[in-house]
């Protein structure tokens, strides 16, 4: 039978044709699922599809010259149909997978024009509200920070948010165990100023390394999102929450923590760290900045300080913390060294300091940082879009 034949013009109007995709992510999002040094890289991907797309237009076009004169049999209307289709179908996809692969290319090039942060700030939120959970990592050794900025709280409470948008984490995708939304159900009664924790009858929360892990998390959530002091706790309505190893609790009281350094936790497949505090609180910040230059073995925990900071020159001073670095310190503006900074502002934050102030930068910028200037600490650490 004869084959199909395609002009070059028709191939040209085919792939104008085709439908362009956008890659509307946000650019942090994109780059907390880019790894370098856990994932595997793959540089046979690219080649092989261009190899292919190349032996794909050789079929087609180089139909007449490999074949020469073909006998002149006819296709019947359904057959010539269906093989349109299928290069239609084929270019599609060759053109879907061409649109992607530019969008990505362009996002990558923004976030190559300098170091991006992870950490929320000030000038970031607007109208919005900040909603920080804390969430298991994937073995379940350290519990997370992650936060979220609701662009449009339309007046609603920090609990109303908070219910709303726990069941739109997306815990897996970020190398973090599925644990929200909590099975149950949380309410605030004013008048008596105490937050209640309403789990179901068929909870697991009080079973084995859960027990422990599930009060932490309602601590901290409620700690880092209201001044709640007090939690009543129920099961089914009931007063009290049976846990395997510590029998019934009613009630917690909730005391914020602090004074604590922030190391990185990277999860598997990711080369973006996580901001999180050291299990240890510390009398001062310099020890707390000591125990950031020092991996945690027990926990997987690696280290966060890259700066190579001078310890007697550090200083507190109006809230703002001076520090100064060697005199031979190599400073980069790169994306670990911004990670690092931010570590610094996190831990700065956990004393009560408002701003920091690197005295003899040897570089103008860390990321959007100007070191020249003082600079505000985050609001919360992690940030990532849920919404």
């Amino acid at each position: 039978m004869k084959k199909s034949e395609w002009s070059d013009r028709e191939i040209e109007e085919l792939l104008r044709q085709m439908p362009k995709i956008q890659d509307h992510r946000d650019p942090r999002d994109i780059y907390q699922n880019l790894s370098f040094k856990k994932r595997k890289s793959f540089p046979w991907v690219v080649p092989s599809i261009a190899a292919a797309a190349a032996l794909f237009l050789i079929i087609i076009l180089g139909t007449k010259l490999l074949d020469g004169p073909t006998p002149n049999y006819s296709l019947d209307q359904s057959s010539e149909k269906k093989t349109a289709e299928q290069h239609i179908t084929m270019k599609k996809e060759d053109s879907s997978a061409k649109d992607k692969s530019l969008s990505r290319t362009e996002n990558f090039d923004r976030m190559s024009e300098g170091p991006l942060k992870t950490a929320v700030y000030e000038d970031e939120i607007g109208n919005g509200k900040v909603i920080t959970y804390w969430i298991p990592d994937s073995q379940i050794q350290n519990l997370i920070p992650v936060s979220t900025i609701v662009k449009e709280p339309q007046n609603k409470s920090w609990l109303d948010l908070f219910n709303e948008h726990m069941s739109q984490l997306k815990e897996d995708a970020w190398g973090l165990s599925e644990y929200y939304p909590i099975n149950g159900e949380f309410k605030y009664d004013e008048q008596k100023q105490i937050l209640e924790v309403n789990v179901s009858e068929d909870h697991q929360y009080g079973q084995g390394a859960s027990n422990e892990q599930f009060l932490d998390i309602i601590k901290k959530d409620i700690a880092s999102n209201s001044n709640v002091k007090k939690v009543k706790l129920f099961t089914n309505g009931k007063p009290g929450i049976e846990f395997g190893n510590t029998g019934i609790k009613y009630e917690l009281n909730i005391q914020p923590e602090k004074n604590h350094g922030y190391l990185f936790y990277y999860p598997d497949q990711h080369e973006v760290p996580y901001l999180v505090p050291t299990n240890d609180s510390f009398k001062t910040i310099k020890d707390a900045i000591a125990a950031m230059k020092k991996d945690d073995q027990t926990y997987g925990l690696k280290k966060s300080m890259h700066l190579e900071l001078r310890d007697k020159d550090m200083t507190i001073q109006k809230n703002t913390l001076h520090v100064s670095v060697e005199e031979n310190a190599q400073l980069k503006n790169d994306q670990l060294t911004l990670f690092s900074y931010e570590a610094l502002l996190l831990t700065a934050k956990e004393f009560g300091i408002e701003k920091v102030m690197v005295n003899n930068a040897p570089i103008k910028n860390i990321g959007p940082f100007d070191l020249s200037k003082e600079n505000k600490v985050p609001i919360a650490p992690n940030l990532r879009n849920v919404e």
